[in-house]
């Protein structure tokens, strides 16, 4: 059975004149706030440009283009000093406005060049993500950014992540917008999701616009059950809302052609005493599993159609009863995507290949370096592994030249260090693989 949605009404036509979708006058998410490093510059890019913020002297956060425009070095290569970045391979400066400040090879009576400048975006803190204007500044309206407003109930349990996944971001919209693959990628692995209770789903697409579109989904053949709701906002946020409470919002970044970055907020005041005492660290290597546990699957997907030279349209065999929310956002892109950098609709697509590869092949590439709870518990255990071999040593010296109930004491609490070390590691495993 295929997909074949009625088109809500209030659709509009691409031939109408500002019908595309304006992607550089958007507001883009780049990280939590808790995430973000204080102390140097953090790089990242929005559709394949590169971009590099830093704080200042003030502690607001800067957003640059990442590259100097004397030898187009990456500034993010370089540090921050007194509130400017400076670039590493010569040490030119630039400020808040991206105006170069300091050029160490000019004499002091000489004026900076006006090309010597960097190009600045707006930046926004808003509920507790890190938000850049890709657009025109005087354009910038910080009450455009997407707000999820149940984050600002009282006594509501939430747990941030984010991860960079190797495949481009149309991909992970699709993979959010896909309750139905949940029971059988995810078996034991969500919280309270058993591969037992897969089945077919009614869905429904209620309204489509050029800012995105909402849906509802159920089980199938149960009138008496509640509409679960689903909404995309263009171009990638995509929320569940399960009763009156939002349960997930889910942000897809386009870094570049073949890479993304996840944003997931689980939000709930339905979970137990237990899963609100997890440490963020321990629940994270948990969501990157549930990651993993699709990353391989569409990597294949994007592989196949990019090397097939195929759309959607030709390769997959969608059903009524599971896709209709992925695929309607297939079709969203081919009616309002055009102008998009790249993207791969249902039936057409804009694909580009990106000239930087970026190596993603584990955990700690995707997520551990990026995240301000993983990086600092890695870290932690590398240091209690280091001086847990370090006391097993000394101990174990002791523990030789020693006699009677000494060389016991010593030799037994040595054993006990290399149990910890061993322990150590294998959590520091978790970290990286």
């Amino acid at each position: 059975m295929t997909v074949t949605p009625q088109k809500p009404e209030n659709i509009e036509s691409p031939s109408q004149p500002g019908s595309q979708f304006d992607w550089k006058n958007c507001w883009y998410p780049v990280t939590f706030i808790q995430d973000f490093p204080s102390d140097r510059p953090y790089s990242f890019s929005i559709y394949g440009e590169p971009l590099v913020l830093f704080k200042d002297q003030t502690g607001k956060i800067i957003c640059l283009q990442d590259r100097c425009p004397h030898r187009a070095a990456k500034l993010s290569d370089g540090q921050v000093i007194e509130g400017k970045i400076e670039c590493l391979y010569h040490g030119w400066q630039f400020g808040t406005q991206g105006n170069c400040l300091h050029i160490p090879q000019l004499p002091d009576t000489a004026q900076i060049p006006k090309a010597a400048c960097v190009p600045s975006f707006v930046v926004v803190e808003h509920q507790g993500i890190i938000w850049v204007w890709f657009g025109e500044s005087e354009k910038a309206d910080p009450q455009q950014i997407p707000t999820v407003p149940d984050l600002d109930q009282p006594g509501l349990f939430r747990v941030d992540t984010v991860t960079d996944l190797p495949f481009d971001q149309t991909y992970l919209v699709e993979n959010f917008l896909d309750p139905a693959h949940v029971f059988i990628s995810h078996d034991q692995t969500e919280y309270k999701i058993k591969r037992e209770d897969a089945q077919p789903l009614e869905m429904e697409v209620m309204s489509v616009s050029i800012a995105g579109f909402k849906g509802e989904y159920r089980k199938l053949g149960n009138p008496q059950l509640p509409w679960n709701n689903v909404e995309f906002i263009a171009p990638y946020l995509v929320t569940y809302r399960f009763g009156s409470l939002t349960a997930f919002a889910l942000y897809a970044v386009p870094l570049t052609p073949g890479r993304s970055r996840v944003l997931a907020r689980r939000l709930g005041n339905f979970y137990d005493w237990m899963f609100k005492l997890k440490p963020r660290w321990l629940e994270h290597l948990r969501q990157n599993k549930v990651f993993e546990e699709d990353l391989y699957f569409i990597q294949a997907q994007e592989a196949y159609i990019n090397q097939s030279s195929q759309t959607i349209k030709d390769t997959y065999l969608p059903l009524k009863t599971s896709d209709m929310l992925l695929m309607e956002h297939r079709k969203w892109l081919d009616q309002f995507g055009a102008n998009l950098p790249h993207y791969q609709g249902y039936s057409t697509h804009k694909r580009t290949h990106s000239s930087v590869e970026v190596d993603l092949s584990n955990r700690f590439l995707r997520h551990t370096q990026i995240c301000s709870s993983c990086n600092r518990a890695y870290h932690t255990t590398q240091k209690v592994k280091q001086i847990s071999v370090a006391v097993a040593i000394g101990l174990a010296a002791i523990g030789i030249i020693s006699d009677g109930y000494l060389s016991i004491l010593t030799v037994s609490t040595a054993l006990l260090a290399v149990i910890i070390a061993i322990l150590a590691q294998q959590l520091k495993t978790h970290f990286e693989i």
